[in-house]
């Protein structure tokens, strides 16, 4: 099925003369004014014995009517709206960068855009049923967590697009008003651990991840692939936390791991991964961010404590996938039933700018990089990575091409 903004305006015109006859649509503009000015313009019906004339006039004001309504109704926007998964649209993780990609859209296309900002796991459904409840028109849901409420919610509302990022839905399993929102965590999750492998002295890196979840897996093994792909004698550290909501655990993490030798620390854990890299950073340690360039939020454009030890951000283009899927509904191109992939390949990860850290990292390492990004992008390399599940697939695993200094 595809919905689009004109499915959408079509449903809205059809239940204006039902809002009127009820009389109880106080919201809505064309339901509530376009009878009352079409009486007022029918002078004729005060003169008018015959039936002729009566039918003329009724006739005339209920065109006029009709298209004023319809006018009316036409310049409705669309309204979507977001759940975020636990944090805020401001936290700097994948919750601001879809934010911001429904932001943008909604600037850009004249769209309505409310969100609501989750607590609890528990909350997820109640969040989803809130915006049905305010008859929105596109659903937006953040993170593998949320994903069964999501699916449930878009078969119980056929009427309603959901867009469901870092969830997986296998084509033609689900209804045609969901999509899921896939990234090759591993590929960017690779580029770090390999970069961290180069840029380590003492020979020891570390992870802090969130929880051990599909994303989160595919970036923890993409890292570690990546590191040993490089220097198959690195020493890898690593934990999954319980929690992607508590920045001080990702801070004691983070030291720990330092206190065992890493001088490299990559957090992938959502606010908790962004406490372990501002406490290692602050300890000395190079750090690399996720999802967003952390430099800008974590850091604050550099003007936190420690803004020139952290290396580089494994990115998600989660902002991208956004706003292009409220594009394609707004176009009328909208394709659901499925997924949609964002990989190496369309730019949808990568790695943020070297920044204050630019001149800390050698030319050749610099190189090696874009090298790897490169060969990923157009299918040399691989990860070793299951990309759905994020488990290590020992088929794929590359042969190790140790970097030479």
């Amino acid at each position: 099925m595809r919905k689009s903004l004109a499915t959408v305006l079509a449903l809205f015109v059809l239940m204006v003369p039902m809002l009127a006859a009820c009389g109880s649509a106080p919201t809505a503009p064309a339901a509530t004014t376009a009878p009352a000015a079409a009486a007022t313009d029918a002078p004729v019906a005060t003169a008018a014995p015959t039936a002729e004339a009566t039918a003329e006039v009724t006739a005339e004001a209920t065109a006029e009517a009709t298209a004023e309504a319809t006018e009316t109704t036409e310049a409705a926007p669309l309204r979507i709206a977001l759940v975020t998964d636990l944090g805020k649209v401001n936290d700097g993780t994948f919750n601001q960068f879809a934010y911001e990609g429904a932001q943008k859209a909604a600037d850009e296309f004249g769209l309505e855009f409310k969100y609501i900002e989750t607590q609890a796991q528990s909350d997820y459904e109640k969040n989803i049923q809130t915006f049905v409840d305010e008859k929105f028109d596109v659903i937006i849901t953040i993170g593998f967590l949320i994903q069964d409420a999501t699916k449930a919610a878009a078969a119980a509302n056929p009427d309603i697009i959901f867009i469901g990022i870092d969830q997986y839905y296998e084509p033609g399993t689900v209804t045609d008003n969901l999509i899921g929102i896939q990234f090759r965590e591993d590929q960017s999750g690779f580029l770090a651990g390999a970069l961290a492998a180069m840029m380590s002295e003492s020979g020891t890196i570390a992870i802090v991840a969130g929880q051990e979840i599909p994303p989160v897996k595919k970036f923890k093994n993409g890292f570690d692939n990546g590191a040993m792909y490089v220097n198959p004698d690195i020493n890898l550290l690593g934990v999954y936390l319980p929690s992607f909501i508590e920045p001080a655990l990702g801070a004691s993490t983070a030291e720990q791991f330092i206190g065992e030798g890493a001088d490299v620390v990559f957090g992938a854990g959502g606010p908790s991964g962004s406490g372990g890299i501002k406490a290692a950073a602050e300890k000395g340690a190079f750090v690399i961010g996720v999802d967003q360039d952390e430099y800008v939020t974590t850091f604050v454009g550099g003007s936190a404590p420690g803004a020139d030890k952290i290396l580089t951000s494994a990115i998600k283009r989660v902002d991208v996938a956004v706003y292009d899927q409220l594009k394609a509904i707004v176009e009328g191109t909208f394709e659901g039933n499925g997924i949609a992939l964002y990989e190496a390949a369309n730019n949808g990860v990568g790695f943020a700018p070297y920044h204050d850290a630019e001149s800390a990292i050698p030319d050749a390492v610099k190189a090696r990089i874009l090298e790897i990004q490169q060969a990923l992008a157009d299918g040399t390399l691989t990860t070793g990575v299951d990309p759905v599940s994020g488990d290590v697939d020992e088929a794929t695993v590359p042969e190790a091409y140790p970097f030479q200094p």
